[in-house]
């Protein structure tokens, strides 16, 4: 049997040839949240709740966009992907009906990502469970399946949905995230995950709805993997692995008082019900709920809002034919009624709370439930079940074992469940930007640190200064990794989430083409993940129908490093010409430590070459339709900051790495017990951009160097390859320092301190 081209080692990654692999990654796609046929945008209502019949071949892209797609990946300088696919692509049609051109298309494109040597790993994803309760993931029918009635959700508050929103353009930001907390998610989650403890008269098909829903989800994710399988050539070549499912969520399980909003319910906007609250709209009832906004310091009460629908009810009606999917649900679980009702929470007849603290105990054990207990029981339940699913087809599989967002992480050190193929796949976001939508270089909050309880006051987390922010952001990331691994055991750390709104002030820089906050806040969350001890991580996200207007076509979010009204970087060599004509960067060739760098690659032009580079276009294939007010001067969309360097595969262990994007130097250390062998370099990208090779310098510990453009498993990439000896090693590269942020024809390099003190006026003491 070959070698694993990818296994793990304790808590690193290794290739074939026992170097530590470094994963800078990316989430291929947005777009794959929604319809291709009808195409459905998340403000787009067109044949919306026909969730049956539609299809999502062509997501993420098509396989004669792929070369485009991949090619820009690779020389952009990713070499994993976190390969995202919804439960509702596979399995739209109804329980067990799967659609064999989607499974089929996926399988082309993972052969085309091949070709470009990415490493891939599959994403099922979701977030707050569907389109259809205003997010993205499961198929329509597992709503009609819990017994609730989309149509009825706008109404009754139960999700708030992009689509039923009066004007869609001014969806409230982030409000989608709130739907966690309403009557939808909460019923679906703890069916999902808890059913059979709290909800045990949901039989279904002689099974229980956490049962039936685990079963099909599981179902549908072996399923495509054994298709992957069959395909012949990917096993373990290119699918390195599986991710348990996205931000997992526990519903009502642990809620001590339903007529309260918990104290851990961190995030709170626009009308926010308890979960009493929302189990009376959900059942016709009026009610008086208070509404939130987001401001500097988190969620702040702004007013209060009566909520009326009328008498509609979320849940499917009395009447509803079952017969549509062909399931039998059992006769104790009543349609037209609220399932909280029949298990005894409250009483219909007088609008009575039964049962405050129904969620709050586990009832086999009668242990108190907190979210730490939740994820050991019953997301562990999950997970398990989903690990058994994948390794029946995949024995060898890397499985990303991604628990509640923020939260502890299992207990599994030690356990049957300390797998060592396993990865801990935590998500972080800069909170307050997020929401904000604005990077604040003066303050930001240290927030898994309060989480934690490291602090006797809020105020106390409030990190002043842009330096203090960055390091702030480092410290988070590290102490969610050294969380994982005191939790979860020895095993590698990869943040498969992580990124930055790019729509900020009021998507200044879509009218000015000035991308620089977003450049300083994409810079501030890599120097943490180059400061942090990760094994790499997977940028969100890379969509391809983004744009000025509609940002990721989802949500209102904005998030993808290209969008079709701005430019990708320059290409390398009309870049490379234009900074040795007017870089100001000190070279000095007489210094020992100077190297000229130049390509080892001496090989003519072949046809095949010279078709690959004609073929590979920089820009989008689709045309912009935003209009000029929203914004259209584009810019690189703050590439600068994401385009950067990075190892590759490493001899021995990485012990730090990282990018000063402002100066433009890139440093490594190591430490390994044996020089390098020569067809074993340590290797690293050096994209063009910030190092053209006539117009940088190199210093090294001990041994030689060389730096090429290859063309290698098809795309296009500058790295430097080191032969070195043993022990700790270190190496510095100098490149060409520009103006962050800049629009097209203004990336000339940035000025120097005293220059910017002239031009602002300032005076020197």
């Amino acid at each position: 049997m070959a070698p694993l081209r990818l296994r793990i080692e304790g808590r690193t990654f290794r290739d074939t040839k026992n170097r530590e692999v470094t994963l800078r990654g990316i989430n291929v796609a947005g777009d794959a949240k929604f319809p291709t046929q009808p195409d459905l945008p998340s403000h787009k209502s067109d044949h919306f709740y026909d969730g049956d019949n539609l299809s999502f071949v062509g997501r993420p892209f098509s396989p004669d966009e792929a070369h485009t797609h991949f090619s820009r990946l690779k020389r952009w300088g990713y070499t994993l992907i976190r390969y995202v696919f919804t439960w509702e692509a596979i399995e739209h049609a109804g329980p067990g009906k799967y659609d064999e051109e989607w499974v089929q298309h996926t399988i082309q494109i993972l052969r085309l990502a091949k070709d470009y040597g990415f490493y891939v790993f599959m994403d099922p994803h979701q977030d707050v469970w569907s389109r259809f309760t205003g997010g993205s993931g499961a198929p329509m029918w597992t709503i009609y399946a819990v017994g609730l009635n989309p149509p009825a959700f706008p109404a009754t508050e139960a999700a708030w949905v992009h689509n039923t929103f009066p004007n869609p353009a001014e969806y409230p930001k982030m409000i989608w995230a709130t739907n966690y907390t309403r009557l939808a998610c909460q019923v679906i989650f703890t069916m999902f995950f808890a059913g059979k403890d709290f909800v045990p008269k949901a039989i279904i098909d002689g099974k229980n709805i956490q049962d039936y829903l685990q079963d099909h989800f599981v179902s549908a994710c072996r399923h495509l993997a054994l298709r992957i399988q069959e395909s012949g050539d990917l096993e373990e070549n290119v699918v390195i692995g599986w991710e348990s499912v996205n931000e997992p969520n526990r519903g009502l399980v642990g809620f001590q008082d339903l007529s309260s909003i918990p104290s851990e319910q961190k995030l709170q906007k626009g009308p926010s019900p308890t979960a009493w609250q929302a189990i009376l709209l959900g059942s016709g009832r009026s009610c008086e709920m208070d509404t939130w906004d987001f401001g500097g310091l988190g969620p702040y009460k702004s007013g209060s809002t009566l909520v009326d629908p009328k008498g509609e009810m979320a849940w499917l009606p009395a009447d509803y034919d079952d017969s549509r999917y062909g399931w039998k649900r059992d006769p104790g679980w009543k349609l037209g009624e609220c399932i909280w009702a029949q298990h005894g929470v409250w009483d219909p007849s007088n609008d009575t709370l039964l049962k405050k603290d129904y969620f709050a105990k586990d009832p086999e054990s009668g242990r108190k439930i907190d979210y730490e207990y939740f994820t050991n029981k019953w997301f562990m339940g999950y997970y398990r079940k989903h690990r058994e699913a994948i390794t029946s087809v995949y024995p060898d599989s890397i499985m990303f074992c991604q628990p509640p967002v923020l939260e502890i992480p299992p207990s599994l050190k030690g356990t049957d469940d300390d797998d060592p193929n396993m990865v801990f796949s935590p998500h972080f976001y800069d909170g307050v930007t997020l929401m904000m939508k604005k990077w604040n270089r003066y303050w930001n909050v240290d927030v898994f640190g309060l989480l934690r309880g490291r602090y006797l006051s809020p105020a106390f987390a409030i990190k002043v200064g842009e330096t203090a922010i960055r390091n702030c952001f480092r410290d988070q990331l590290t102490a969610i990794r050294r969380e994982g691994i005191e939790y979860m055991g020895n095993h590698p750390c990869i943040f498969t989430e992580i990124g930055i709104p790019y729509d900020m002030d009021d998507k200044y820089a879509y009218k000015t083409g000035d991308y620089a906050s977003q450049s300083s806040a994409m810079d501030a969350n890599h120097f943490a993940l180059e400061g942090c001890g990760v094994n790499g991580y997977a940028l969100w996200v890379y969509t391809i129908m983004n744009n000025h207007e509609w940002g990721d076509q989802w949500n209102g979010e904005d998030l993808s490093i290209f969008s079709i009204d701005d430019k990708p970087l320059p290409n390398a060599s009309t870049q490379s010409q234009k900074s040795a004509s007017t870089s100001t960067v000190s070279i000095d060739r007489s210094s020992p430590s100077y190297s000229e760098s130049r390509s080892n690659n001496n090989s003519p032009v072949s046809p095949r070459d010279l078709k690959q580079t004609l073929s590979t276009p920089s820009l989008s294939l689709q045309r912009s339709t935003t209009p000029a007010n929203i914004g259209s001067n584009p810019g690189y969309r703050a590439a600068e900051a994401y385009v950067r360097p990075s190892p590759i595969a490493t001899e021995g262990n990485v012990l730090s790495y990282g990018f000063d994007l402002r100066n433009c130097i890139f440093t490594l250390g190591l430490e390994c017990q044996h020089g390098t062998t020569e067809d074993a370099p340590t290797e690293v990208f050096l994209p063009e951009y910030h190092f053209p090779r006539d117009n940088l310098t190199t210093e090294v510990s001990t041994g030689k160097w060389t730096i090429s453009v290859d063309d290698a498993d098809g795309g296009t990439i500058q790295r430097l390859r080191w032969w070195h000896d043993g022990g700790k090693q270190s190496l510095k590269v100098q490149g060409v320092k520009r103006r962050l942020g800049a629009s097209l024809g203004q990336e000339e390099e940035a000025p120097g301190y005293l220059e910017q003190c002239r031009q602002s006026g300032c005076a020197l003491m």
